[in-house]
C-alpha cells in the first residue's frame, strides 16, 4: 500500500500516516517497493510489511512502541475485516499471576517461532498488548 492507502484505509492525514511510515521503514518494520506512477501521473512509493517480529516491555522507548502499533495498525489496513480474528480480554489477578501469565504466553509464542515450517505452511502474524485497564 502507499502512504496515502494507508492514511485513507486508518482514516488520518497523509502528512500524518507519511511520518510514521518513515519511522518504520527506518525500524526495518517496513520496505519501500520500486515507485510507480499513480492515476495523475504523482510519484507512488508502495510499502509493504517485512514481517519483523518484536517484543518490547514498559522501560522500551516510546518511539519505538509507537512503531510498533503503527506497522500493526499499517498491516490490518490491509486486511478484508474477515481475515482478522480479534479478542479483548480484561483479567483480575496479582502481580504474581500476572507474571506467570506473561511468561506462559512468550513460551507458546516462542515455541511456534522456533517450529520448522512445514511444506504448504501459512503466514500469519500476532500481536499482543497487555496493559491496566482503567
Amino acid at each position: 500500500m502507499t502512504n496515502k492507502e494507508i492514511a485513507q484505509r486508518l482514516g488520518r492525514d497523509p502528512a500524518t500516516t507519511l511520518h510514521h511510515v518513515r519511522k518504520l521503514v527506518d525500524t526495518g518494520f517496513l520496505a519501500p517497493q520500486p515507485a510507480r506512477r499513480g492515476n495523475r501521473g504523482a510519484k507512488e512509493i508502495p510499502y509493504l510489511s517485512t514481517g519483523k517480529s518484536w517484543e518490547l516491555s514498559g522501560e522500551d522507548d516510546r518511539a519505538l512502541s509507537e512503531a510498533m502499533l503503527e506497522a500493526y495498525l499499517s498491516e490490518i489496513a490491509e486486511l478484508d475485516r474477515g481475515e482478522l480474528d480479534q479478542s479483548r480480554l480484561v483479567v483480575r489477578v496479582d502481580a504474581e499471576a500476572r507474571r506467570e501469565f506473561e511468561q506462559r504466553m512468550l513460551s507458546l509464542l516462542d515455541e511456534f517461532r522456533d517450529r520448522s515450517t512445514p511444506e504448504g505452511a501459512e503466514q500469519f502474524a500476532i500481536y499482543v498488548a497487555v496493559y491496566p485497564s482503567r
